[in-house]
This record gives structure tokens, sequence and C-alpha cells, in this order.
């Protein structure tokens, strides 16, 4: 296999979720839960085993929560590259925006990752321009690709995580990201 084609779909890493970890002792009592959007770390790009689709992993920093997004191959290749610290010969599409981002002094931020409905993700990217901050809206998974690579947090609202874990990662036809 020549180079170009081993790195257009980097090595997929299967992740085992692991549910009941940290289960609270009898009697113990809990804090108040934190609410609003917390950071999340990306896990991984996997493989569904069942729909043969790619799934970006992420898992809540605050709460060790999982959310499991289907992708399709082209997102998936984009946030697995910069995770697997692989340089392209060229730059892809998220490399060219940040490479405008710095030239036209604008500035990423964070990322949001704002709501699941009807089966698709939703996600806003922080930006400043000039001293001013924006905000645009965007697919979660350009919106992670850009995060990774500019080494800016992600966050996830808690209502994502709460929608996703109760239908599971979208795995109907086509990508929902």
């Amino acid at each position: 296999m020549d180079r170009k084609r081993s790195t257009a779909l980097p090595l997929l890493l299967t992740v085992v979720l692991v549910g009941g970890i940290g289960a609270k002792e009898q009697g113990e009592v809990s804090p108040p839960k934190a609410t609003g959007p917390q950071e999340a770390e990306v896990i991984g790009v996997v493989l569904d085993q069942r729909t043969q689709q790619p799934l970006v992993v992420l898992q809540g920093k605050r709460d060790k929560r999982n959310l499991a997004m289907t992708i399709g191959i082209a997102e998936a290749n984009g946030i697995a590259i910069p995770l697997q610290g692989v340089t392209p010969p060229r730059p892809l599409t998220h490399d060219l925006f940040l490479t405008l981002f710095g030239r036209l002094k604008v500035s990423l931020k964070r990322v949001v990752i704002t709501d699941l409905k009807d089966d698709v993700y939703y996600a806003v990217v922080y930006l400043t321009a000039n001293g001013s901050d924006m905000t645009l809206d965007s697919r979660p998974s350009d919106a992670i690709a850009l995060a990774i690579r500019a080494k800016v947090p992600i966050f996830v609202e808690d209502r994502v995580f709460d929608k996703s874990s109760i239908s599971g990662p979208r795995t109907g036809p086509g990508p929902h990201f």
C-alpha cells in the first residue's frame, strides 16, 4: 500500500465503553449536579462493527459520559489524521481554514456541540476577530476537526449527552453529523 493511501483512512481504534465505573457507595450523598456545557475529549474514531460506519467518540471531562456520533469517511479522516499526529503533504480543508483564519487575524476560541434534534447533531464555532466575538453554525465533525488542529476546547451541552444516551449513536442511513 502506498504512503498516500495508507494515510487516507488512519487506523480506526476499537474502543470499549464500560458503564458503572465510579458507582456511589450506598448512603453516600452526592454534590449538586453541575449543568451546562462540559469540556469533552475526543477518545477516538472507531468503526461501528454492526453498520460499518465511522463514529467519533467523545467523553465528558466532568462526568465521564460518552457520546458516539456517526460520521462519514471524509469526516473520520479529518478528525483521525491530526489525532494521530500525521501531517499530510498538502493541507486538508480544515488546515486551509485555520491558515486563512491566521492570515485574517481570526482566532478559534472553542467549539460547542449544542443539540441533537431529529437524529442530527448541531455545533457552534466560537471565533474572535478584531476584538469582536462571533459564532458560526457548524457540523460537529467540522467543529471537532478544527478544534483538534487549533488545540482549543470542545464542549458538549449536557442535553446532548442526555439525548444521545437515550437513543445511542446515530446509525441510520447516511452520516448524521
